[in-house]
């Protein structure tokens, strides 16, 4: 063990900073956000931290090379081959898919000999940060994992250091047993087994949590010593307030007004194409929408921002592609002279999402499955007047804001429209009302009390 060694550890695929080149030889660092790095920063300076994560890309691995790095950050240049294995061929394409139950079974999936060889490399890249936070933590230091690329990571550093209090941490879905068992029977036993070895396990609801554990009882006799718990992460009221009223924002506010035209009614979604979030049959509800109801032609627009997700991987790409095509298939179809039905970005803008945001009307998040959605908990608590909410009864968001939301069964394109017309036509009273009640219980639990009470779980 290090010297100064950390008495809190966070391991993710994705750390709080990334590298690229500045162009004068050096390397320019960028901080990202979200819910873990404001945790870490409410622990104080009582106790050392550090986040142990990959680098992702050359601007990362030449930062390790160069021995370049932020305070409380170690990054693994793990093998770019066995990184993209682990993370493309068993993480993105085999236990996202499993989670969200996206296999078209009748094709897929395979588990072949080439399954067999990335699962190998999946064991490589897990170990890895096993003997990284095994080498940086001291005597019983808390250790928090993240998500489904580092399944394995507990039980092997249980073996290391059994000194340690180890919690993981799902952000997906859990996936029913009888779907889990997709899976090589002795693929599923080991990483069930990974999980367990943590001291506690943490869900966003209480419905995936129910699924593993269904699952460790179909295969593994049960949970055994290890602790589950539930924790929905919030959005961050606070900041996304103060973040919505920077000139930013305003411009592009300015710019979706002008693209919406005067008087008109919003349909807003924001999503990264996954194939999870379901895009397409939101663009083909809002199509039955206009074909049924035409009095709303001409009277309605539909803001998409569908920014492109693993592209790297061709069904990623195909589904991106296919989104384009109904939009613009609405378009020719619908639209008139002054009148584009469907106003679609591609290009990630966080200013232009709180904008929409702060513009809807109507907020459409309709997943196939979804660990939360935070979508769903950020549009009610900027929203300028009051926003209808159509949400997805398979949404993690659905257990803390169903009860002011419009539910819908996301394969059912009938119904999505029908809730879309209902949203539309929902009085201004019961709007406002609705989002006022749907912000309280979006901002429940905020990131940093998310984080700490993990903690707090964790050491008691």
């Amino acid at each position: 063990m290090v010297t100064d060694a950390a008495q809190i550890l966070v391991a993710s695929n994705r750390g709080p900073v990334s590298y690229s080149p500045d162009g004068k030889g050096g390397l320019e660092a960028r901080r990202g956000g979200g819910g873990l790095v404001s945790g870490l920063s409410a622990i104080g300076s009582d106790a050392r931290s550090l986040w142990v994560c990959a680098a992702l890309g050359d601007g990362d691995r030449e930062a390790v090379r160069r021995g370049v790095s932020e305070p409380g950050v170690r990054m693994l240049d793990i093998d770019p081959a066995v990184h993209s294995d682990a993370y493309n061929g068993i993480a993105n394409s085999v236990l996202w898919f499993v989670h969200h139950m996206l296999y078209q079974t009748p094709l897929e999936p395979v588990f072949d000999r080439e399954f067999r060889r990335q699962w190998d490399a999946y064991r490589v890249y897990n170990r890895a940060f096993a003997e990284a936070l095994a080498a940086e933590a001291a005597e019983g230091a808390a250790v928090l994992v993240q998500d489904y690329h580092l399944a394995l990571v507990p039980g092997m550093l249980r073996q290391m250091r059994p000194d340690l209090r180890i919690g993981h941490f799902s952000h997906t879905p859990w996936a029913p047993a009888d779907y889990f068992g997709l899976l090589p029977d002795d693929v599923a036993e080991e990483l069930l087994r990974g999980m367990l070895g943590a001291d506690r396990l943490g869900f966003l609801t209480r419905r995936w949590a129910d699924a593993f554990t269904a699952c460790c009882e179909r295969v593994t006799g049960g949970t055994g010593t290890t602790r589950i718990g539930v924790h929905g992460l919030g959005a961050d009221a606070d900041f996304l307030r103060e973040r919505a009223h920077r000139p930013d924002v305003a411009e592009r506010m300015a710019q979706l007004r002008e693209q919406v035209g005067e008087g008109r009614r919003t349909i807003v979604r924001v999503d990264r194409t996954e194939l999870s979030k379901n895009i397409v049959r939101g663009l083909l509800a809002y199509e039955e929408l206009l074909e049924t109801r035409p009095e709303w032609r001409e009277r309605v627009v539909h803001i998409a921002l569908a920014y492109p997700s693993r592209q790297d991987l061709a069904v990623y790409r195909d589904y991106t592609a296919e989104v384009s095509r109904l939009a613009t298939e609405i378009n020719e179809r619908y639209g008139t002279a002054g009148w584009t039905p469907v106003v679609v970005h591609v290009k990630d803008d966080f200013a232009r999402s709180l904008a929409a945001y702060r513009l809807a009307d109507v907020a459409l998040v309709n997943p196939i499955r979804d660990g939360m959605n935070l979508v769903a908990k950020e549009v009610p608590v900027v929203s300028d007047a009051g926003c209808a909410l159509v949400l997805s009864r398979e949404a993690g968001a659905y257990w803390d804001l169903g009860e002011d939301a419009i539910t819908v069964n996301p394969y059912d394109v009938t119904g999505t429209a029908e809730a879309l017309h209902a949203a539309l036509t929902m009085p201004d009273a019961e709007r406002a009302e609705r989002t006022k009640r749907l912000s309280s219980a979006a901002t429940s639990l905020p990131p940093r009390r998310w984080f700490l009470d993990q903690l707090d779980a964790l050491r008691g």
